[in-house]
């Protein structure tokens, strides 16, 4: 008789300094179905997916396919077992097509030369099989965030896994790509892939999977069939309590304005093109302006332009009626401007220093945190301390934590 589950994960445990991510966490994934894992921020859910994919190995369980023990000690092994995974933060070079993003690692050879042509008509055929509707010659800086998530399907594809893993894979997406990722996922089952879906989207999972895993703080909470559940079920498995789901909102109080904006136009180096072109707004005190459109149509230059990383073509930019039009980062934070940006690897954090660093950086220059252009680690050690508890970012050394090692919601909290 054929196994039921083509990967279980058994109590798997695994640690880093002072946290223990996963703790006897069990998963099995059955042949042709849509699994979400499930749990907040930090709950363990991308570190168990990294143990599968072969980034992390267990301190404790066993992995099994189709019945049999494996080891997985790199994401090679994972590949060859069949096992792909679409990260948060792709994986992709923006200044290659598609085409050579697929190929790497995986070239096909006709002699001494890649045999590119075959690897094309492949390509071709699978983004038709699986209605991706890649371009294989577009260049990865030219094409839609939405568009680069389906290059990195098309690799597992390419690769022919079976098994495949989606991390946070709407987090990025307009609605409508959403609604078109549900559907390429639904194709996917069809076709014989089994699918396991990292979110923390209760509406999503209802809407897609067939069973549900939550975990919460690393522990396993329980694994149920969406058809028999709730979301006020799996939000309460989640955080360990009932949530009232409704929000009641109120009117806001607006002061006066804090932000305005006039006649602002930015100019894109790459494209050399107008990408912001004659906008003008205000923002008041106590109030949320949210800024609707499409990915690539401009909202990234209008917030890299206020913040400073990008130059204003032409208009002004005011804080409390000061112009900040030509100041510098630091002027405009000095002032109390602040940025939490779309890709927090490449703007927010610096990756490779520890989290009290990280969280001192807008300061560390002011006399609080530097005394004669030395720091003063005790005060920014105190300072984090103080922000980590506050704010519950999870992390295995605290303060001491390498950034890089953070899951990523809490890399965002931080």
């Amino acid at each position: 008789m054929a196994n039921e589950y083509i990967i279980e994960m058994l109590n798997i445990t695994k640690e880093f300094p002072g946290i223990k991510a996963n703790d006897n966490v069990s998963l099995q994934l059955k042949k042709g179905e849509i699994h979400a894992l499930l749990g907040e921020n930090g709950a363990g859910k991308s570190t168990l997916m990294s143990v599968l994919f072969g980034l992390y190995q267990p301190d404790a369980g066993t992995i099994l396919k189709n019945g049999s023990p494996v080891k997985i000690h790199n994401p090679k092994d994972a590949n060859d077992l069949g096992i792909g995974m679409v990260h948060q933060h792709f994986k992709l070079v923006e200044n290659f097509t598609v085409l050579d993003n697929i190929l790497l690692g995986a070239e096909p050879m006709q002699g001494i030369f890649i045999d590119r042509k075959q690897a094309r008509e492949k390509i071709i055929n699978l983004s038709k099989t699986y209605k991706l509707h890649i371009d294989p010659d577009a260049l990865i800086e030219d094409i839609t965030v939405g568009m680069q998530q389906r290059v990195e399907i098309l690799k597992m594809l390419y690769r022919k896994n079976e098994i495949l893993i989606f991390d946070e894979p709407t987090a990025v997406l307009t609605p409508q790509e959403i609604d078109e990722l549900m559907q390429i996922m639904k194709n996917l089952v069809r076709e014989g892939k089994s699918i396991i879906f990292i979110t923390h989207k209760l509406q999503e999972i209802m809407r897609i999977s067939d069973r549900c895993t939550v975990l919460r703080r690393g522990k396993l909470m329980g694994t149920v069939a969406t058809q028999n559940t709730s979301i006020t079920e799996l939000s309460r498995m989640m955080v360990g309590r009932d949530l009232d789901l409704v929000i009641q909102k109120q009117e806001p109080k607006r002061g006066n304005v804090v932000l305005k904006v006039e006649h602002l136009r930015v100019l894109s180096a790459h494209a050399n093109k107008m990408v912001v072109d004659d906008v003008s707004f205000e923002v008041r005190q106590g109030e949320i302006v949210c800024i609707a459109g499409i990915e690539g149509n401009g909202q990234s230059d209008l917030v890299y332009a206020l913040t400073g990383l990008e130059k204003a073509y032409s208009g002004k930019i005011f804080i409390n009626d000061i112009e900040m039009t030509r100041k510098s980062i630091r002027y405009r934070n000095d002032h109390g401007l602040s940025h939490i940006p779309e890709d927090r690897h490449k703007f927010g954090l610096i990756l490779d220093y520890n989290l009290a660093y990280n969280l001192a950086l807008k300061q560390y220059h002011t006399p609080a945190f530097q005394s004669f252009n030395f720091l003063k680690r005790e005060r920014i050690n105190e300072y984090a301390q103080n922000l980590i508890t506050q704010y519950d970012i999870r992390s295995s050394q605290g303060g001491l934590t390498i950034a890089r090692n953070m899951s990523g919601g809490n890399q965002q909290k931080a």
